[in-house]
């Protein structure tokens, strides 16, 4: 599971009254800005009308001995978080979104959800914040572990509404706000390549590995790398600029097309130092946002099998220029993928926590700005400071990180699903966070 939460803010959003679990249930994908599947989803509730506050989303345990220890973190970071952004909770919304198992039933998912439904209400309840109401979704269905009256909450569960046809689908519309398919999609978006052509990318990194490390463990020509990565990010940009913007799905294909295993192998590597990494953060705002943006995707999907930790880097200047751009959902998602590969990734880090309380990314645009001005002043003095000037660790063959304990969400550590191990550095290099 991802142990880094997403959580959103209140807002000033056009009010819309939702009355009851059908009309909530159809709601959520509004609320996240995608449809959150294999997802707890918790949101804070202010006032006696019951209005929207803060979010908090994290991929449901696969392990219910997990369920207690997750529940009282959970509901600690809602009612804190929602404390420090101005007001503590009068209530919680629970959701639970899963779709069945193979051969399972939604009602049948709903029962198996049911003990860690029971724990989220107890832990909130301990920090005397009552749960209004509990939903599971699955299999296009959704079920109150709340209302005990059959009449309005059957056991067999009731249908979610069509797309597009409730009060809140028609709120949404209005106000503009889009609903980009489901977790799961926009995951897949920035996942590894699998194909013929992930095996030709993996030898096109191991080829550029092989040339790069002993430059990157070199100052001077460390300097001379991180200036041939971002020449090289500039040129693809451009590229991918030229090429007109279509659906998703077919937009990744020809981004994908457009850049060689080659070109790819060397701007990923080159990436892994943090202060090129911190230079091309800086294509955030305007007309580069968008070429900006396609890139980082695309690189991300470049990072197959064994580099798949390297896509961190790409992973998070894509959820960076998604913030800065104000597609806060898409930035949730590509910063904890991030956090999934590298938990300690300090930059992801960063991005996540200030996204997720909500803070202005002017604040972090200015910064940039500012560096990109005095790098600008020093160049024209002849005083420029070196790419590798930070601190710099290179990780060789067979190296592995060691992790401790378990994590809360939103911390630097936490284990993998599925009890998986993290082995670092396994082919190529990675500098500085």
């Amino acid at each position: 599971m991802n142990k880094h939460h997403e959580s959103t803010g209140p807002s000033d959003e056009q009010q819309i009254t939702l009355r009851g679990p059908a009309e909530l249930a159809d709601a959520l994908p509004y609320l996240m800005g995608f449809h959150p599947n294999d997802s707890v989803v918790m949101v804070a509730l202010h006032g006696g009308r019951g209005r929207f506050g803060g979010r908090l989303r994290l991929g449901i345990p696969r392990s219910a001995h997990e369920w207690p220890s997750v529940a009282g973190q959970l509901a600690e970071c809602l009612i804190k978080g929602s404390e420090r952004r101005g007001g503590r909770p009068d209530a919680i919304v629970v959701f639970l979104c899963q779709d069945p198992a193979e051969g399972e039933t939604g009602r049948q998912t709903m029962e198996r959800l049911r003990p860690l439904a029971q724990r989220l209400r107890t832990a909130c309840g301990e920090l005397d914040v009552p749960v209004l109401e509990a939903l599971c979704i699955s299999g296009n269905r959704f079920w109150s572990y709340v209302c005990p009256d059959a009449r309005c909450c059957p056991a067999e569960g009731n249908p979610l509404a069509m797309p597009g046809t409730s009060v809140m689908a028609a709120a949404a519309t209005y106000a503009g706000v889009q609903v980009r398919g489901s977790l799961r999609e926009m995951e897949a978006r920035l996942a590894p390549q699998s194909s013929v052509a992930g095996r030709e990318q993996q030898l096109a990194l191991d080829s550029a590995g092989a040339a790069l490390v002993p430059k990157l463990l070199d100052e001077e020509s460390r300097r001379e790398v991180s200036t041939t990565t971002l020449n090289l990010a500039r040129r693809l940009m451009e590229r991918l600029g030229r090429a007109p913007a279509a659906t998703p799905s077919l937009s990744d294909l020809n981004d994908d097309r457009l850049i060689s295993h080659e070109e790819a192998a060397g701007v990923i590597l080159g990436l892994q130092d943090r202060e090129t990494r911190d230079r091309a953060a800086e294509w955030m705002e305007g007309p580069e946002a968008e070429s900006a943006l396609r890139l980082w995707r695309a690189l991300a999907r470049r990072c197959v099998a064994p580099y798949e930790e390297h896509a961190a880097a790409p992973l998070t200047l894509a959820g960076w220029v998604s913030w800065s751009t104000g597609d806060e959902p898409s930035a949730r998602v590509a910063l904890g993928l991030a956090l999934r590969l590298d938990p300690g990734y300090t930059f992801a880090q960063l991005l996540h926590e200030a996204c997720n309380q909500g803070l202005d990314p002017e604040t972090l645009r200015r910064c940039l700005r500012g560096e990109r001005s005095t790098r600008t002043v020093r160049r024209g003095h002849g005083t420029g400071r070196a790419a590798g000037a930070r601190s710099v660790r290179v990780r060789t063959a067979g190296q592995r990180r060691a992790r401790t304990g378990s994590a809360r969400p939103g911390t630097a550590s936490g284990r993998r699903r599925g009890g998986q191990s993290r082995t670092e550095g396994r082919r190529g290099t990675r500098t500085g966070r």
